[in-house]
């Protein structure tokens, strides 16, 4: 079968016929593949680009990076490619693709540019101009987080697969001799309709595979979509119901050894030495290994602690003989840490003019010295664990200097630097398998555990090894989600209106560069109008190793924003609805998400009391995040034993033109119950340096008696001349603040700290 060369990607001479563009206006077609190497394709199959190959049993291949961890993107860009194609759902297959830069994650990279959402100005057009340039440049920076999946390969899957319905046209009019114009595509078949033929896909694969690319491709109108925009079933069902589903911990290749660790029980401790004679004389042991901290990566700070792992035939066998073994640790400088110390010392940091300034209007000390009232409070939130349903697992086999992994990971390029790395060879010596991840929230962002993995199969003599860690361990040894604390003004003038806001937060950096420091992110790109603004973080490290957790900053600075907004429309004498939407008046698709979930929820009406006679109350909460806006309802009680309990939350979305309304729904409730869970339970405490939880006993998530009715409504008034936004995160960030801000309503009582107690 033929393969897709580079010579494919060219038309005509270098300066002639110009070049399909997939994803980036200005890539130049032949730097879509790694130079002179094909796209992989066989078993039937041909390349029609270089994302889509079409297989010979009528198969369409997407060949993309995005990880699948539950939020649904595999299902999401089928539908994109099986839309532009003209094939069922059923026909699309999806392949991991290698780590050319074609298949970089620019999404996600651009927009963490310090851009306001809707700015279109030459600055951010000339930023985004030269960053794309250079990640064209750059292989292995794909990667999923930011919910930036779908609204990356918007354009590159669907004009791939234009791309390819194009050249199967010209291959079915070339074998019919009949004009390209006269034939269509429908359901995974060119028709000539004036002659009654037909072909499948697959019987014009090889051919099509001879035809020049496209110098150009139209786009379907959203108008003219069949499968974007429709309720489709997940295609990654089945395997999850039947078993069949690969996830990182069913990973079994022949011969594979089995590890378990044991890591210092302090932030960043060492192993100072350890005895292993009575483990080694158990049967099944193979080897036991110390290995060293792992240093964080781009994506967060600190180090990892170091550890001692058992490798051995079976698990059982690892985890009995890790118990005998005798470790003394070196507990190292962190071993005074407090976590309740570290969030004083955060609060001793703010002052008025402290921090970085994301956002400085210029006129705000002078405006809040004039104001007739101000206002100032504090609020906190706590370290945050991910804690995955899948623990942290990693496979990996070292032979003949080359290295196979399977892992569940979201940053493959990362990853496989990353192993590479460890094992002192080029990183082209080391074949990644991505896995399903049971779980992500942004923990997989990081390398720690396919470090040890790639360290512990140096060890296992050519053997693959899979690292397998504890709930425990897991649990313990985090990248968390950083704890903030956030100094809050605002002035007011005699007739209550807002003339001055400032947020000031402190916490730990998730280790961008400065200029790409997304620390303010959901503080500083409000829609709110404000007269005059200051919004600025101060970075204050610590030992704990922190990082990316569910929609990144906006967790914090959504309570922060959206609990201080509420006291602002208290403080003025406002409706907090009516008060938000007064600064939203030049937002219309933020004022039509606010009117919407204001109605649903019958905002403004007398609410009844429950079943058990208890009194509820609702609040509200409006985030923009992604590129999609959310705004949540939340009715809530207070039981006898001052307990909070959220009874329904209604929720509106706008997240563009919604791809599958399925998938929407799944991840703004998905969101919702994990933001809940945070905000009534969610606490990572740190007493002498170590993690005090250690499994869901003591970091419990809502169970499903605990879950409220949800009832999720997706606004698509504008979605036709929006592209989508991200969905998998933006559901969690206003959950927090309407419950807040409900019980307020109900009790009087301001609860600014997370998780929510009541006095």
């Amino acid at each position: 079968m033929p393969s897709l060369q580079r010579r494919h990607f060219v038309l005509g001479t270098l300066g002639a016929a110009g070049a399909l563009v997939v994803g980036w206006a200005a890539t130049p077609a032949a730097s879509r593949l790694v130079p002179g190497k094909p796209l992989p394709a066989g078993n039937g199959q041909v390349a029609l680009n270089g994302w889509v190959k079409v297989g010979s049993d009528d198969t369409v291949t997407l060949v993309m990076t995005q990880s699948e961890m539950g939020q649904g993107t595999h299902t999401g860009l089928a539908m994109l490619l099986a839309e532009e194609m003209d094939a069922a759902l059923s026909q699309v297959r999806l392949e991991q693709a290698g780590f050319d830069a074609i298949y970089n994650n620019q999404a996600m990279i651009l927009d963490a540019l310090p851009f306001k959402p809707g700015d279109e100005g030459f600055g951010k057009r000339a930023a985004h101009q030269v960053v794309g340039k250079l990640l064209r440049t750059i292989p292995g920076l794909s990667g999923t987080g930011g919910s930036s999946s779908v609204t990356d390969q918007w354009g590159p899957v669907r004009e791939a697969g234009a791309s390819a319905r194009l050249m199967l046209v010209g291959a079915a009019a070339a074998q019919w001799q009949v004009p390209a114009g006269e034939c269509r595509t429908e359901a995974g078949r060119v028709l000539h309709p004036a002659s009654n033929r037909s072909a499948r896909f697959g019987e014009l694969a090889e051919k099509a595979a001879q035809q020049p690319l496209p110098t150009a491709v139209k786009l379907k109108a959203p108008a003219d979509f069949r499968v974007i925009g429709q309720p489709q079933r997940r295609i990654d069902n089945a395997g999850k119901l039947n078993g069949t589903a690969t996830y990182g911990i069913d990973v079994l290749p022949p011969g594979l050894l089995y590890a378990s660790i044991a890591m210092c029980p302090t932030l960043a401790g060492r192993v100072s030495k350890f005895d292993a004679k009575a483990a080694e004389a158990l049967p099944g042991v193979r080897k036991v290994v110390a290995l060293a901290p792992v240093a964080a990566s781009l994506v967060g700070t600190g180090n990892t602690a170091g550890g001692v792992a058992v490798i051995a035939d079976t698990p059982y066998h690892a985890m009995r003989a890790l118990k005998k073994v005798d470790i003394t640790w070196d507990h190292g400088p962190a071993a005074s840490l407090s976590s309740a110390e570290m969030i004083d010392r955060l609060a001793r940091t703010l002052d008025a003019d402290a921090g970085n300034a994301r956002l400085d209007t210029g006129g705000v000390a002078a405006a809040l010295k004039s104001a007739a009232r101000t206002i100032e409070v504090e609020y906190r939130v706590p370290f945050l664990a991910h804690a995955t349903m899948e623990p942290m697992n990693c496979t990996v086999q070292f032979k003949d200097g080359a290295a196979t992994v399977w892992a569940p990971t979201q940053a493959p390029g990362f990853a496989r630097a990353a192993v590479a790395k460890a094992l002192g060879i080029d990183a082209d010596k080391v074949t990644l398998h991505v896995t399903y991840l049971g779980g992500g929230f942004g923990r997989r962002y990081f390398i720690d555990f396919l470090v040890q993995a790639a360290q512990l199969a140096r060890e296992a003599g050519g053997a693959p090894v899979q690292l397998i860690w504890s709930r425990e361990e897991d649990m313990t040894h985090d990248f968390y989600r950083p704890a903030y604390v956030a100094l809050c003004k605002a002035g007011f003038d005699a007739a209550g209106a807002l003339v001055a806001w400032q947020t000031t937060s402190a916490g730990s950096s998730l280790g961008a560069p400065s200029f790409m420091d997304n620390s303010t992110d959901g503080a500083w790109n409000t829609a709110y109008d404000f007269p005059q603004a200051r919004v600025a973080h101060v970075p204050v490290e610590s030992a704990v190793t922190t990082g990316i957790w569910r929609s990144v900053a906006h967790s914090q600075n959504g309570f922060f924003v959206e609990s201080f907004i509420d006291e602002c429309a208290v403080a003025a004498g406002k409706d907090p609805v009516a008060f938000r939407a007064g600064l939203l008046a030049k937002d219309a698709r933020h004022l039509a998400v606010l009117k919407r979930v204001a109605e649903l929820s019958k905002w403004g009406e007398p609410l009844a009391d429950g079943p058990d006679g208890a009194k509820r109350a609702r609040g509200v909460a409006i985030h923009r995040a992604f590129g999609s806006i959310v705004a949540q309802v939340a009715e809530v009680s207070v039981t006898p034993e001052r307990q909070i309990r959220v009874h329904r939350v209604v929720c509106v979305i706008d997240c563009g033109l919604p791809v599958n309304p399925n998938l929407i729904r799944q991840q703004m409730e998905g969101g919702i119950v994990f933001g809940l869970s945070a905000a009534l339970r969610g606490e990572i405490t740190v007493s002498r340096g170590q993690v005090q939880q250690s499994n869901f006993h003591d970091y419990t998530p809502l169970r499903i008696d605990e879950c409220p009715v949800i009832e999720v409504d997706i606004l698509a008034g504008t979605g036709a001349d929006v592209p989508p936004g991200g969905v998998g995160e933006p559901g969690t960030p206003p959950i927090a603040p309407a419950v807040a801000n409900a019980v307020f309503a109900l009790t009087g009582q301001r609860l600014r700290s997370l998780p929510l107690r009541l006095a």
